[in-house]
């Protein structure tokens, strides 16, 4: 089985060779052969090759079983017809990995930023290309104009086919959980867009008598994640909702550091953190990776899924345990949730907890 390693920017490298490392000890102690090639993205791709991604990698990427892909500095690269394309946005598009997949749960030995006696454990299923993003709603140009310097218009594209999709596999993993499905919109302002949203979400819905669907604004929706964490179990929006609904349950829950995140398509999954670069600690070994290696973790679990292998889905289960008991113990935790060991030290307990078990 063979990943492609994209490293990228900032954090990036660190975080993806920690990750790498409890990748590889959980192949050793499953009997799984992992193998692993590196490639160029983002400003190292830009000085060697003139872009931060090129056409030719982004369509070899489709000939491997996962991809790892590091952290990127999008707020830094030039404009993108100097050669800074959106790295994320080209292998959604590109590879049509349009399902963002954003779990977010509290621990109960880990300090979260929830009300006194309130739990999460929620997904939010964030459909990735195509509402407001303006390098992912157009098939040629961008998404946004300016008619005069004091007037700028976006452009927002929401289709049936898109949100019909993004619902099924909404509720193919509530049939898993707890068989609750929250469509996130704001239909009674985007009469058109966020209706035809939720309308294509409602259909999906009959196919699933046994899921419990219910709707909320995004706005209200927010109030809820803080007040009744507990009635939520998965979450299906839009990409500009979901983008930010994820943020604010993982930070809440915790720690956005903590939260795994997937990018899949029908045939293609990638693993990606959710958090940014965070430049101003790289190559400090001072990144929390937990991220990174809980994504994965999920990347493993989405083809031990697809193709029915047990040994993928024990390996991933085993790096998650892993993950939580170096968590639990408060002088194995990184210095963003109260403890002191770095990036490197933190990737050697977690594949020594895998190993170990």
């Amino acid at each position: 089985m063979k990943f492609i390693v994209l490293p990228c920017d900032g954090i990036g490298p660190e975080i993806v060779d920690a990750s790498v490392r409890v990748l590889k000890a959980a192949g050793t102690r499953f009997g799984l052969d992992f193998q692993f090639d590196y490639e160029d993205l983002g400003f190292a791709s830009l000085e060697k090759y003139g872009v931060t991604i090129r056409d030719e990698l982004l369509e070899r990427s489709k000939t491997y079983d996962g991809i790892i892909l590091g952290t990127q500095s999008h707020a830094d690269y030039p404009p993108p017809e100097k050669g800074g394309r959106n790295v994320s946005a080209a292998y959604r598009i590109g590879l049509d990995l349009y399902a963002n997949v954003r779990p977010a749960r509290t621990r109960p030995f880990l300090q979260s930023n929830m009300r006194e006696g309130k739990t999460m454990d929620l997904v939010i299923m964030r459909e990735a290309t195509e509402g407001f993003y303006p390098d992912r709603n157009m098939s040629r140009g961008w998404g946004e104009v300016m008619p005069s310097p004091d007037m700028a218009l976006s452009t927002r594209k929401i289709t049936r086919h898109c949100s019909e999709r993004i619902a099924r596999r909404a509720f193919e993993l509530a049939m898993t959980r707890k068989k609750r499905v929250t469509a996130i919109h704001k239909a009674n302002s985007f009469h058109m867009t966020d209706g035809l949203f939720l309308e294509a979400v409602r259909h999906v819905a009959k196919d699933f008598p046994e899921v419990v669907l219910d709707d909320l604004l995004v706005d209200a929706s927010t109030a809820h994640l803080v007040k009744e964490p507990e009635r939520f179990d998965v979450l299906v929006a839009t990409n500009f909702y979901g983008d930010i609904l994820s943020d604010l349950c993982s930070e809440l829950s915790g720690s956005l550091g903590l939260a795994g995140s997937i990018m899949a398509s029908d045939t293609n999954c990638c693993a990606q953190a959710q958090h940014g670069s965070a430049p101003t600690i790289a190559g400090q070994d001072k990144a929390n990776p937990t991220s990174m290696i809980l994504s994965v973790a999920m990347m493993v679990a989405w083809l031990g899924d697809k193709r029915g292998d047990a040994k993928l889905k024990q390996a991933a289960k085993a790096i998650e345990t892993a993950v939580d008991k170096v968590l639990e113990n408060p002088t194995t935790r990184t210095a963003d949730i109260g403890g002191s060991i770095g990036c490197k030290a933190f990737a050697t307990a977690v594949a020594d907890a895998v190993s170990a078990a």
